[in-house]
């Protein structure tokens, strides 16, 4: 997954613990490359125990390079609501913490447009309210490289919960 693009795009997600995700996210064509990591909270250089603590205000989240000439960020979109319950507040399946929420983090006003457009339309599909947040992009702080591709380096293809 290491091709270039002139014009490839960032895009960030939260939804859960990011191992998973990552690996859903490496799957689709037109996805570049992806690193799991923090964001949206208030440590700098923040690692994986403090995050977990709960007291850093970040999330773990997947940071993915696309070229938006061959996946649209829409679809990157679509795939996020299905990969996660997004009306659970700081929780997927078993992981309960702040550092598990469902999170959107835009690049542009034209992401952050599409993804409130995307979120109203995916709330008709669920029967309780949506929680996830939609914010302007936060500094994204790379987790430790064992998090990296995790589940691909044990064999894996999905966790285990």
């Amino acid at each position: 997954m290491s091709e270039k693009a002139t014009n490839a795009e960032k895009a960030t997600f939260g939804a859960g613990c990011f191992w998973g995700v990552e690996a859903a996210f490496r799957k689709i064509p037109g996805v570049l490359s992806t690193a799991v990591g923090y964001a949206g909270g208030t440590r700098e250089h923040p690692g994986y125990e403090a995050v977990c603590g709960g007291d850093t205000g970040h999330a773990e989240v997947v940071e993915v390079t696309f070229d938006p000439a061959r996946v649209a960020y829409r679809a990157l979109l679509d795939h996020f609501w299905e990969l996660h319950d997004p009306t659970t507040l700081n929780r997927q399946g078993p992981d309960i913490g702040t550092q598990y929420r469902s999170l959107i983090q835009t690049h542009s006003p034209e992401q952050e447009a599409e993804a409130g457009a995307s979120l109203k339309e995916a709330q008709e599909r669920f029967s309780r309210p949506i929680v996830t947040e939609i914010t302007p992009a936060t500094p994204f702080w790379r987790a430790e490289d064992y998090h990296q591709c995790y589940l691909e380096k044990r064999g894996l293809s999905r966790c285990g919960h």
